[in-house]
């Protein structure tokens, strides 16, 4: 039996769109924004949850968050002008990251989106100026670091003292901040957002931040500043394969938001209006990628399983060792080889690096030139982080659910490669 995604045989979908193919169930993707609906917003009231753009970004993708009536977090004017180019509501929508050039953040003003996190003290005079040139009020967060090392890969924890997000809770930066920003009408400070990175299976990295973040809360609130709304960011883990159980989001947030309301009531706080903004979470398990095995190099110590994609699709094992499990399309179920009783077995792609691996030490079955391998929770930060790295035009997606398959996004061609050059 073949391997079948969103009721699609997974064996047609290669033969009918292509390979490397970026595969979502847009079902799965349904199901997280009803659990986030039932187990986090009507849980907790006042609370919301803004899908993270930067997992996956696509006009298909906003129309489908929008219809499940969660709100969207971008990070630069590109992601903008996609969700708006889909008719996004633009007061569900929060302005994220850091660096932000003066356009973006004048798109950002005059588009009305719902929130702009500030990272830098030098965005809010810019800000406060466009706001004023549109004749608005624009609401903003704070982003602070809580000082939190997350047990996570360095290059995706971004909580920890000395991160580049952020304001710091030590010194005078933030409260100076703050005292400036509160003398601006047309500035409305609504409260803090912080992010202790991603990939975490263990709520216990939020709740250190919670702690320290209620204590800045009640230290602001004597220095005449109330925290009206709290961005939890998000980060929560997702599994490599489908037999595993997921992450259950009210595993995190019934402990987060317990934690919270817990220190709010002994520090005489109100209890914040709370925001998360999951990404992977919602899409990774959800995505698959497919790609066909060109050949197979059978050395001494080493089996290399070559295929038509690699690190231009998919960088994320070279970024940060991302760990992924993958099957044969038309024998899913069949048992991992071992040849000649434990030769590694690793999984690379075409491109000309020798970090260009998608698996290392893979558990798949035996292979032949041909065959189509499907590379599971690979939905989160593969086509965002695409590259047409040795001029490898982009690979197509695809959204399946019930049984029906329609291309969201087109494969690239040579053409494309080349348009807008000149000679």
């Amino acid at each position: 039996m073949h391997l079948t995604w969103g009721g699609v045989d997974c064996l047609e979908l290669a033969e009918k769109f292509g390979t490397p193919l970026y595969v979502y169930d847009t079902g799965i993707i349904k199901a997280r924004c009803r659990e986030i609906r039932d187990t986090f917003i009507a849980r907790w009231p006042g609370s919301s949850a803004h899908y993270a753009a930067k997992a996956f970004m696509s006009r298909a993708i906003v129309r489908v968050i929008d219809a499940e009536g969660l709100g969207l977090d971008v990070v630069s004017g590109g992601e903008l002008y996609t969700a708006l180019s889909a008719d996004f509501p633009p007061e569900r929508i929060e302005f994220n990251g850091n660096a932000k050039s003066r356009e973006e953040i004048d798109f950002a003003v005059r588009s009305g989106v719902g929130r702009i996190i500030v990272d830098h003290p030098d965005e809010l005079a810019i800000i406060a100026e466009c706001a004023k040139n549109y004749g608005r009020v624009q609401k903003v967060l704070l982003r602070v670091t809580p000082g939190v090392d997350a047990h996570t890969h360095s290059h995706i924890a971004t909580g920890q003292t000395g991160s580049k997000f952020g304001f710091p809770l030590e010194g005078a930066i933030l409260r100076d901040t703050i005292r400036a920003a509160k003398a601006v009408k047309a500035l409305d400070v609504a409260g803090l957002h912080f992010h202790v990175g991603s990939q975490l299976f263990d709520p216990q990295d939020h709740i250190s931040a919670v702690d320290r973040i209620t204590a800045l809360m009640r230290d602001l609130k004597a220095e005449g500043f109330i925290t009206r709304e709290l961005n939890l960011g998000g980060g929560f883990g997702a599994v490599v394969n489908p037999s595993m159980s997921p992450v259950k989001l009210s595993g995190f947030m019934n402990p987060i938001m317990s934690r919270l309301t817990e220190r709010c009531r002994e520090f005489g706080l109100e209890t914040p209006q709370a925001i998360i903004e999951p990404g992977r979470w919602i899409v990774s398990e959800a995505g698959i990628t497919l790609y066909r095995v060109e050949n197979i190099k059978e050395l001494p110590k080493v089996t290399y399983i070559a295929v038509n994609g690699g690190m231009s699709d998919n960088p994320r094992f070279a970024l940060y060792q991302a760990e992924y499990e993958a099957v044969c399309v038309s024998a899913p179920d069949a048992p991992a080889y071992d040849r000649d009783g434990g030769t590694h077995v690793s999984i690379v792609g075409k491109c000309c690096e020798s970090g260009d691996i998608l698996i290392d030490n893979a558990k798949i079955s035996r292979l032949e030139a041909g065959d189509i391998i499907a590379l599971y929770n690979s939905g989160a930060y593969t086509f965002s982080m695409s590259s047409r790295y040795n001029c490898l035009p982009r690979a197509a997606v695809v959204f399946v659910e019930g049984g029906k398959a329609r291309v969201v996004v087109e494969r690239e061609s040579y053409e494309d490669l080349v348009r807008g050059q000149s000679v």
